[in-house]
């Protein structure tokens, strides 16, 4: 198989073919087995069946602080007709079980009547808090598998088993090759199309983080004849080699020609979503992972490939996480003939878990910071709809989700400094903030999906914001409003406005860059034009969308857009110039019953403390005189 071009390969079928492929080229099915002191085996897999060398505990013990007794001697003993003992040893806790006795009495059970007796007032069974020979573990005995990942508690009961030292697979070794002529090393400062590279240091981390050493090579430029040369180089001291590069049909993606040469490609393009353009294959007698240049693509190529193949070699089974089943947020298509791997961010509404996914490009590496899961769209689905009960694999436990305040709606910057605040405070708390528009946010919390939802929408016939639409969407029963911030919006521009845009009514004549539908950045806007009579058709760049403020400020930073209406703090987190058009009120929408809920407490108290309304000010455009205050 030589075509650089990618095929859509189910999983299953291409991890077939990868493992065929490892077969014929002899590449090693374990790796070796060592010899490691007991203490130092936590982490590593048996390569042999632990058996006892000797019984634990390895005598009678007392299993309480008391005294020995003789169970017969105790025959009758009650509260009316207590029995005295003269024969007795006292014992603490571990210690052998004397000869001739078989039980023993706690000591609170013990009255010492002064002249050497014991006075019993309840009669004993034999062997009554007495620990068995072997009671724990018996010699000869199998303690542990062959393929056993040992945990603290295992080599704890080697050690009491008579375990000095334990037979076990040494760490698979990978190496990962970083190429490309645009990729720098971490630490540089990269420069116009220069890309950090940081997809070596996740995916070295993530080989670590599953028990494996890790070595990442010199960066190498995108030249087929050097790519050869470090692949076979690094291919004789591996058990894997994960070569990175954009390996789809570009002009200068060398990987499948590459891994063809020097070895064998079996697989070049697997139907996963994102991660579609993955090599598989062998060079000598080692497996390669061709890894995607996307760093989302590379992390869950991992995950799919190099995770379960670097188990097979130390005899195991793949670290698997748990999984939930959780209530979809909001509408999530995906083509068919592709499993689909979405991030989403997890939380617990009104007693139900709920998943809201996360952006979902391939690029877009924060989304798997910010993911508490993971949910496949099977490639026989066109997606999910709004409301539907998914299975999701948990990346964070779910009584870290319980104590999750979700939010839902408008994006604001008071979010996320209030989320930061909240965790700096107490580390058991997490608001989650999800971005799909104000109107989104008031659909969301109308459906039970969030606590919260971030509203700034302004209601042209009124001129009232947020209240109008919940009473249209909600009701006006059962609802809270909280007012957040009062804040200023406005067209944020290059820095000295060189257009010199005075206003909206000078959009026409600029490159714009506007928020989604159902935003109130959005609502703000098209209120505005059609004030002044300007058709949105008027506007270059009207339909091109983003979801934040932020990104706007990006767009506007970068030249690719004139002006974007966004809030003032998000010009000057970009250092640029900024139009007033309005000051508005951004709200959180409730239900009442969560106003009162514990979950929100902290929040509520945050909002009130001084110093942090002086830090939300301070981001600039931002008023806290009604922070916190209940407007409905």
């Amino acid at each position: 198989m030589t075509s650089p071009f990618v095929s859509d390969v189910p999983t299953e079928q291409a991890t077939a073919a990868w493992r065929a492929a490892c077969r014929a080229a002899g590449c090693a099915e374990r790796v070796d087995a060592v010899r490691l002191a007991v203490g130092e085996a936590v982490g590593r897999v048996t390569a042999e069946p632990v058996w006892a060398l000797r019984s634990s505990p390895a005598f009678d013990s007392a299993g309480m602080d008391g005294i020995a007794v003789r169970a017969a001697d105790t025959i009758g003993a009650a509260e009316t007709t207590p029995v005295l003992l003269t024969e007795f040893e006292v014992v603490d806790t571990g210690d052998p079980l004397p000869d001739g006795y078989d039980a023993v009495v706690m000591r609170e059970h013990v009255h010492h009547t002064g002249d050497g007796k014991a006075e019993l007032r309840a009669a004993v069974p034999p062997y009554q808090h007495v620990r068995s020979i072997g009671e724990d573990i018996s010699a000869t005995e199998l303690l542990l598998p062959e393929g056993h990942r040992l945990r603290p508690v295992d080599v704890a009961a080697c050690a009491a088993a008579g375990a000095v030292e334990l037979v076990v697979r040494r760490k698979p070794h990978v190496v990962v090759i970083p190429t490309g002529d645009e990729i720098r090393p971490i630490g540089t400062e990269p420069g116009p199309g220069e890309i950090l590279d940081t997809n070596s240091l996740m995916l070295a981390a993530q080989a670590r983080e599953i028990g494996c050493t890790a070595q990442v090579g010199a960066i190498v430029s995108d030249d087929p004849e050097l790519i050869t040369a470090a692949l076979r180089d690094a291919a004789a001291g591996a058990d894997l080699v994960i070569l990175i590069a954009g390996s789809s049909a570009g002009r200068d993606d060398h990987t499948a020609r590459v891994v063809a040469g020097a070895g064998t490609l079996a697989v070049h393009g697997v139907a996963v979503k994102p991660g579609h353009p993955v090599v598989l294959g062998t060079v000598g007698d080692t497996p390669v992972l061709g890894a995607p240049g996307y760093p989302v693509s590379a992390a869950l190529t991992f995950d799919i490939f190099a995770a379960p193949l670097l188990a097979a070699l130390e005899g195991t089974a793949p670290r698997e996480r748990p999984s939930t089943t959780a209530r979809l947020a909001r509408k999530l298509a995906s083509a068919i003939g592709t499993d689909d791997w979405v991030r989403v961010r997890l939380g617990r509404v009104r007693n139900e878990i709920v998943a809201t996914p996360l952006p979902r490009g391939a690029g877009v590496l924060t989304s798997l910071v910010r993911a508490d899961g993971l949910l496949v769209v099977s490639a026989g689905l066109e997606g999910h709809h709004a409301g539907e009960q998914v299975r999701v694999e948990l990346l964070r436990g779910l009584g870290e989700i319980g104590r999750t305040i979700v939010a839902i709606g408008s994006h604001d910057l008071v979010l996320d400094v209030s989320a930061s605040a909240l965790r700096a405070a107490d580390p058991l708390i997490t608001l989650a903030s999800s971005n799909v528009g104000s109107l989104g946010g008031l659909v969301a919390l109308r459906d039970g999906l969030c606590h919260l939802a971030g509203s700034h929408l302004l209601d042209p016939d009124s001129g009232e914001y947020t209240l109008p639409y919940v009473d249209r969407l909600l009701g006006s029963s059962g609802i809270a409003v909280v007012r957040l911030v009062h804040r200023d919006q406005g067209l944020i521009v290059a820095p000295g406005n060189p257009l010199g845009l005075s206003g909206i009514e000078d959009l026409p004549r600029a490159r714009y860059v506007n928020r989604q539908r159902g935003a109130g950045t959005r609502a703000l806007l098209d209120h505005e034009l059609g004030n002044r009579g300007i058709d949105p058709a008027q506007v270059s760049g009207y339909s091109r969308e983003e979801h934040t403020h932020l990104a706007v400020a990006a767009a506007v930073s970068a030249g690719r857009a004139d002006a974007g209406m966004g809030i003032l703090a998000a010009a000057r987190a970009f250092g640029l110039d900024f139009v007033p058009v309005a000051r508005e009120p951004y709200d959180l929408v409730l239900r009442t019953d969560t106003f009162v809920d514990e979950l929100l407490a902290p929040l509520w108290a945050l909002l009130e403390r001084p110093e942090f309304r002086a830090g939300v000010e301070a981001l600039g455009g931002y008023s806290c005189a009604e922070t916190g205050r209940r407007i409905r």
